[in-house]
């Protein structure tokens, strides 16, 4: 496992604070086309994600890749966790990465 350039967990939210590194995100897919996709963050924000393949809409997928805007990711790898997801969990566990727990995670 390379630990040298750590993906940092992220929400929608939080997206914006690390611009231009390495993230790790997990998206509803909402609209797929040609390697672009439309995705709803798990706190219900609107992602543009670039370099996923076809992903059946509605599932839950992980990406992790470079933040290139606010409100763009672009894709290194992905792991589709299927229809059901704690998104809940998920903010939460974004909210302890960046900030108090935040050694703990990088």
């Amino acid at each position: 496992m390379d630990t040298s350039n750590p993906a940092v967990f992220v929400n929608g939210e939080l997206l914006s604070m690390h611009c231009g590194r390495k993230i790790r995100a997990v998206v509803q897919v909402i609209q797929s086309d040609g390697g672009i996709v439309t995705g709803k963050s798990t706190d219900e924000q609107q992602l543009t994600i670039h370099g996923l393949p076809t992903v059946p809409h509605m599932n839950f997928v992980e990406v992790v890749g470079i933040a290139q805007s606010n409100k763009t990711i672009n894709v290194e790898h992905w792991t589709d966790f299927g229809t059901t997801f704690d998104t809940e969990s998920y903010n939460q566990l974004c909210q302890l990465a960046n900030g108090e727990f935040r050694s703990l995670f990088i």
